[in-house]
This record gives structure tokens, sequence and C-alpha cells, in this order.
């Protein structure tokens, strides 16, 4: 009578055969000899009555069987991995890594950091500063907090929080801001207008959702990154734009100004994790951010 299950050190060495290509490389990874690799795979063999390898070079290759079997042993020791993962870090305490742009970092998460520790109070947290943290060049966090245009970058398994808000900013110490106070929406084809370089999206897409046409925009001074440019509307340079819960803070305290108000764009707030990973502290997360981002969209 067969078993039910044949043996996980026979599995084990068969998937790391298959991932790998080679019989040498799953022995040097499993830390056993090649001969011991070899007789788990014919065990693996003899149980099903079919070849799982044929030799390819140096290496080997899967048979059809093979490959139906990779599918289904891959998935398990992929959930097996993550699970034990997700066991290691909730018995060593280890932190909860988000990867964040800068500018996100400084004018968003920071300012809420307090509010964050008082509602997640077991989660150990480690800001990690990227500006771009869905970048594969990247070490890989837990999570990367980021506002982006679909599609979504591929591997990551993505958790939408809130559609985007942009609308234009302007400090009370603006030279300009009477005149453009007085004359309304349309005296801004008239500015030279601050932006980033790391969103020159941003002013076109507010133009189009006001029905204004983005060619008579008129661009000024350039910045980097999002966090130079409202440093740079805050200190009275010119008229930014930005999206609204960055800059919520400032028109709560009279630094910025938003005379009309906010429009809605094509991108997201998205929280994305990697892969199928599985962390029980991706579902706090998502559920703490959908709520800040509630909030800031009332205020």
């Amino acid at each position: 009578m067969s078993r039910e299950l044949p043996s996980l050190n026979a599995l084990r060495a068969f998937e790391a055969t298959a991932r790998l290509g080679s019989v040498g490389g799953a022995a040097r990874e499993l830390h056993v000899t090649h001969g011991a690799i070899s007789r788990q795979l014919r065990v693996l063999e003899d149980e099903l009555g079919s070849a799982l390898f044929v030799r390819q070079g140096r290496g080997v290759m899967l048979t059809a069987t093979g490959e139906q079997l990779r599918d289904r042993v891959a998935s398990a020791f992929d959930q097996l991995r993550h699970g034990w993962a997700e066991l290691r870090r909730d018995r060593d305490g280890s932190p909860f890594v988000l990867g964040c742009p800068s500018s996100l970092l400084a004018r968003w998460v920071i300012p809420r950091l307090e509010r964050l520790e008082h509602d997640l109070p077991t989660l150990k947290l480690h800001l990690s500063p990227e500006e771009d943290p869905l970048a594969p060049r990247h070490a890989e966090p837990d999570a990367a907090l980021a506002l982006t245009l679909p599609p979504w970058p591929a591997g990551w398994q993505v958790h939408v929080l809130a559609s985007e808000r942009i609308g234009p900013v302007v400090s009370p110490r603006y030279a300009g801001l009477a005149r453009l106070l007085e004359r309304g929406i349309s005296a801004l084809g008239e500015e030279s207008l601050l932006h980033t370089q790391s969103r020159p999206q941003a002013w076109p897409a507010w133009a189009n959702a006001c029905g204004i046409s983005p060619a008579s925009l008129h661009y000024g001074q350039g910045f980097a990154r999002l966090f130079y440019l409202l440093e740079a509307a805050v200190a009275g340079l010119g008229v930014a734009i930005a999206p609204a819960p960055l800059v919520q803070d400032d028109i709560a305290s009279g630094r910025l100004l938003a005379p009309w108000g906010f429009r809605p764009t094509d991108a997201s707030w998205i929280l994305a994790t990697p892969g199928r990973r599985s962390d029980h502290r991706i579902e706090a997360m998502v559920a703490w951010l959908r709520k800040e981002l509630a909030r800031d969209a009332q205020l």
C-alpha cells in the first residue's frame, strides 16, 4: 500500500534540484553529498513510476512529470518558508521594515509616528528612506509605501489605500498672492510655477482635471524632490502643486493656502508587499494607513 505522502527529505531534494537545475547545486545548498541527492530523487521516481529529470549538459532538465511535481512542490515550500519566516519574526521581535520615499517620510509618516505608536503599540517599525522603494535594485523591505500610478509593479502584492488628490498651494507670504486671489484660477497661466522633476505629470494632471489646457502653464524653478518643492512654497518662492495629505498640516497651521482645493488623479497611495509574503502586521498597517488617509480627506 502506497504512502499518502512521499519522504519530505526527498521532496526537499527534488525542489532544490528543480529550482537550481543541478544535482550538485542542490547538494551544496542542502549541505549533503551529490549521491544523497541522487538517492532521494530515485525514491520519488520509484514511487511515481516515472522519471523526473533527464540529463542536459552538466545539469538536468525536468520531464513533463517533473514539471507537474515542481509546480506543486514549489508552491508548498514557498508557503512553508513564508510561514516559518513569519513565526521567527514574531518570536525574535524583528522590526517591520517600511520602505518609503523621503518626501512622504518627512511630510506625512514622521508627523504621524506618535499616533502610529499609540494605535499599534506592538509594532516595531523601522523606516527605510528609498526614493523608489518598489525598484528591484533595493533591499527588500517588509512593505513599501508609495504614491504611484498603475500598472502596479510585477512581483508585489498591492493594497490600494486611497486615491491621490492634488492641488496648487502657496504661502501667505508670496508676493503675488493678492493678484492670484483677485483674478482666480486663470491667473496661474501667468505664473512661473514651481515644479518637481520626480512628478512632472502633476501640474498637467491637475490642469486637465480643472478643464485648463496644460499648454497654457509656464514653469519656473524645478526641484529634484517633492520635499524641496514644498519647502520652497512655504518660503514664499511661488505656487507649487502637492498631494493633499502632504500639506494638510501646513494648511492647518496657516503656513500654506490651497485657494482652489484639490482634485483627484489616476494615481493612488499604495502599500505593497513582496510576492506572496504572509505577515499579520501587514493587515494592521493597511487598516491604519487607510484610516489616516481617510482622516486627512475630511480635513
